[in-house]
């Protein structure tokens, strides 16, 4: 079948040598489990995942231990049992070198899984809930980057799929870890394939695209396939057919443009071991806690492929397979062309690793002297993607990032095609990348930039506006005053131009009326009272003041006392005043019973409003509960009757009765606090006058005898009047204790105070 199918070549491309023989003689093998497993928390394109377990926790294999943040982001799940021990900077493969966030976790060498739920008809599930499962199970591209699986198999709903393609291809010299898969399990293959293209709706056409290099693969697949209608793509072997965009151009002679995905162009491609994985997560609920990798190279004893745990560090498996680290070269994660060079072998698996690379350094020998360009242009005969490798060469070490975007930096698949042919061992790949790094770098750092300018600017807008606003409104207030100023101007003027018998302008009045800040009689005579009564205060205060006083103060309390008095008087005579001159509430109302008829409604409305507002607090508190009181014993009876017939609206109800009982109390407790004051007794102000005019004087003549005294005299006739001054202050606080005087805390302070004052005017003398 794979005979009839059309395919297409490819620009550029090499043929390096093979090496697939070495790890293919053996079958897929299995290591015991290290005394470490190490799970870095990026695994896969995008957001790291974040932990959710704790140093000290016990995990099962296959229990989820770091959670994706975001769609671009894939789940990690523990590949054994046993303790977290660490969560820490650890070394991972990385181009940089640099190390990242990894949770460490000591094997308890039991091996116990956590529960797998199979589904036998799993594709009776919605695809919401199969994506779910997929991207729940921390499926990422085994084959490439590692871009997360779901995200691939939902495209956006104006994209049509019209073909799904495997990739089988692994091009790559060294690498037989999808070779081996396809023979071992090209029936789980087909089920996988049979799964994807029933999430992407069934495409017109599905394809697996595989290199003539592997004979056994491709027997298998065609086998497993023939009662299906899926294409087994048998085509030429040449590096780099595996990569996607040249894979789909091989399949279909289609171009995806630059800069788009595979999916615009009404195509999804995933990678063969990404296939199967899926398909074990839906079936058999299993995550991602392995796969299948090529150990490989002239410095192992045994080469071949293994099934391995994720998280198993390089050093373990090398170990498990005879590495002799005296005559390595190196050891690389992926094959010699897109590998990279590890700075450890602590580095661990992860769900990219498709092989480790030990070779000698006859096997592959690297030369560390990069020569000068000689302008041959090998490397863009070779390109793959049509780049011109020798200007993206020149741009990258200038640092000249905005001329390599232009020639189209970004579309560089990192094939490593232009370093292999290169007569002067230019590390060409190594460049693309670190301009990469920097240009993604200054491309996140413009991003924050632009997202601060852009919330500076919204401030801005948002203080300008609000003073805009501000300015209007008082512009509007001074027109508005303005306007009112020449109204009533013109009606003092010309009285005949004011009609208050229109009905319009009386609601108006009414309105502005009750929206001015305007005191009503009894608001204003509550006023008056509390300023007596706050006037009466004080001069009791200065009163007791004065008594306890030293020569030193009486003076000063003594003017106190007669501002205070004086301010007592001002509003006591206020206070009377209001109280001859203001009408009462029954004449109030009765002048509006007066002057409203039936025939005008409104001016009945506003007078008995009037009316109303010119009642006396304690009265309106008063009809307020009586009113309460009626609609509670309405309310009552409506939830009786609502509770005997199990209505619906009974909790309702309930709570409109709570309500009420709550607006009852809270007004009987106004009307309390507002009982009328005791009456205030004027003050004798001759006799207090005189009183305090006595005072000041004895002040006087005391301060002068004290002047001529001698200091031992001083401090003696202090002594004496601290301690009259302690005498008095304990027989106030014997009758505030008695009394249960709510000050009496009040008056054990001053006691405290005066006998401290007085300890140390004896200590002066000892």
């Amino acid at each position: 079948m794979s005979n009839l199918i059309k395919v297409w070549d490819i620009p550029g491309g090499i043929h390096p040598v093979e090496n697939k023989r070495q790890s293919l003689q053996l079958p897929i093998g299995n290591i015991d489990l290290p005394e470490e497993m190490v799970y870095p928390l990026s695994q896969h394109i995008g957001t790291p995942a974040k932990p959710i377990v704790a140093i000290g926790d016990c995990v099962l294999a296959g229990q989820k231990i770091a959670d994706a943040v975001g769609p671009f982001s894939a789940p990690i799940h523990a590949s054994t049992s046993g303790v977290v021990t660490a969560i820490e900077d650890r070394p991972i493969a990385h181009p940089s070198g640099m190390p990242g966030t990894c949770i460490a976790i000591k094997p308890d060498g039991l091996d116990r899984f956590t529960e797998f739920f199979e589904r036998k008809d799993y594709l009776s599930l919605s695809h919401e809930d199969l994506l779910l499962r997929i991207r729940e199970a921390g499926i990422a591209g085994m084959g490439g980057a590692g871009f997360p699986a779901a995200i691939k198999l939902k495209p956006r709903p104006d994209y049509t799929i019209e073909t799904l393609i495997i990739n089988g291809t692994e091009c790559e010299p060294y690498i037989t870890a999808d070779d081996i898969l396809m023979q071992s399990r090209a029936d789980d293959v087909i089920k996988g394939t049979q799964l994807l293209a029933h999430l992407l709706n069934h495409p017109a056409r599905v394809v697996i695209g595989i290199e003539d290099n592997k004979p056994d693969a491709i027997a298998a697949l065609q086998a497993a396939s023939q009662d299906t209608a899926i294409e087994i793509a048998v085509f030429p072997t040449k590096y780099p057919s595996g990569g996607e965009k040249q894979l789909i151009q091989i399949l279909t002679g289609q171009e995806v443009p630059s800069g788009s995905l595979p999916s615009s162009v009404g195509i999804v491609l995933q990678n063969v071991g990404t296939t199967v994985a899926i398909y074990d997560a839906i079936r058999y609920g299993k995550p991602l806690i392995e796969r299948i990798t090529t150990v490989v190279g002239e410095s192992l004893k045994v080469q071949r492929n293994i099934n391995v745990r994720l998280g198993t560090p390089v050093a373990h498996v090398l170990k498990e397979h005879g590495f002799n680290a005296s005559i390595a070269e190196r050891i690389i994660m992926g094959g010699p062309m897109m590998g990279l060079t590890l700075k450890s072998d602590q580095t661990p698996i992860v769900k990219t690793s498709n092989c480790i690379l030990v070779p000698t350094k006859a096997e592959l020998p690297t030369n560390d002297f990069a020569q000068a360009c000689i302008r041959c242009g090998l490397c863009a005969e070779v390109c793959p993607a049509s780049l011109l490798p020798q200007q993206l060469y020149w741009y990258a070490r200038a640092e000249d990032y905005e001329r390599a975007q232009a020639h189209n930096l970004m579309d560089c698949i990192e094939c490593g095609a232009c370093s292999y042919v290169c007569p002067s061992s230019i590390p060409l790949v190594q460049h693309y990348r670190a301009a990469k790094g920097s240009i993604r770098q200054m491309a996140i750092e413009k991003e924050h930039s632009d997202r601060s300018r852009r919330r500076f600017e919204f401030r801005q807008d948002r203080i300008n506006k609000a003073a805009a606003e501000k300015e209007a409104k008082r512009q509007a207030r001074k027109q508005a005053a303005e306007a009112a100023k020449q109204k009533l101007a013109a009606e003092k003027s010309d009285p005949s131009k004011s009609n208050p018998n229109s009905a319009n302008e009386m609601v108006a009045a009414a309105l502005a009326s009750s929206a001015a800040p305007t005191l009503s009689p009894a608001e204003q005579q509550a006023k008056l009272e509390r300023s007596a009564s706050s006037a009466t205060s004080r001069v009791d205060k200065l009163r007791l003041k004065i008594h306890d006083a030293d020569e030193s103060q009486a003076s000063k309390l003594a003017s106190q006392i007669k501002q205070a008095e004086l301010k007592l008087h001002e509003a006591q005579t206020k206070l009377e005043e209001f109280k001859s001159s203001t009408p009462t509430v029954t004449s109030l109302v009765a002048n509006a019973s007066t002057t409203t008829t039936d025939d005008d409604p409104v001016a009945a409305a506003i007078a008995r409003a009037q009316a109303k507002m010119a009642m006396p607090a304690d009265e309106k508190l008063k009809a307020n509960i009586e009113s309460l009181n009626k609609r509670l014993a309405k309310a009552q009876d409506k939830l009786t009757t609502a509770q005997a017939d199990n209505s619906d609206t009974a909790d309702a109800l309930q709570m409109g009765v709570d309500k009420l009982k709550q607006k009852i109390s809270t007004a009987e407790t106004e009307l309390a606090e507002l009982a009328p004051p005791e009456p205030i007794e004027p003050p004798k102000l001759a006799e207090e006058l005189d009183a305090a005019s006595a005072a000041i004087e004895k002040a006087k003549a005391k301060a002068q005898a004290m002047a001529n005294m001698s200091v031992d005299d001083k401090l003696a006739a202090q002594i004496e009047s601290l301690e009259k001054r302690l005498a008095k202050a304990l027989q106030r606080l014997e009758k505030a204790e008695a009394d249960g005087d709510e000050n009496v805390e009040a008056f054990r302070a001053g006691v405290e105070k005066t006998q401290t004052k007085l300890n140390e005017a004896r200590q002066k003398v000892c």
